[in-house]
């Protein structure tokens, strides 16, 4: 299976359960494998062709910047709902990483499978 990938993609949001969350912006990171075949692209040599990791990325960017979750769960759900009803995507591993929201981790969240794998 190819996969198509977004490694660390940090968005400012706002996110979290208690007050001071909800008034301040805070940074998420992604990692996103997106299964895709990418014999056409390689083939055709057209950006046409492939699934745009740009393009996510910025759909993503404005999505998350724009949403205001209480939990990381929820929006990693929104983020793969997105993505693979705009995009086409069959299957995808999400992890949503929360930096800095337990004192002595370096970062917390949850990872997520959508789809079958082909």
């Amino acid at each position: 299976m190819d996969r198509v990938f977004i490694e660390d993609l940090r968005i400012e949001t706002i996110i979290g359960i208690y007050d001071w969350e909800r008034t301040t912006r805070q940074t998420i990171a992604l990692d996103i494998e997106m299964a895709f075949d990418n014999t056409r692209p390689a083939a055709t040599d057209r950006i046409q062709d492939t699934l745009d990791y740009k393009a996510v990325s910025k759909r993503l960017i404005a999505f998350v910047g724009a949403a205001q979750c209480e939990l990381v769960e929820t929006l990693a759900e929104r983020c793969a709902a997105l993505i693979r009803e705009e995009f086409g995507v069959t299957w995808l591993r999400l992890k949503l990483s929360k930096p800095g929201a337990v004192t002595g981790a370096r970062a917390v969240g949850v990872i997520i499978e959508r789809g079958q794998r082909p």
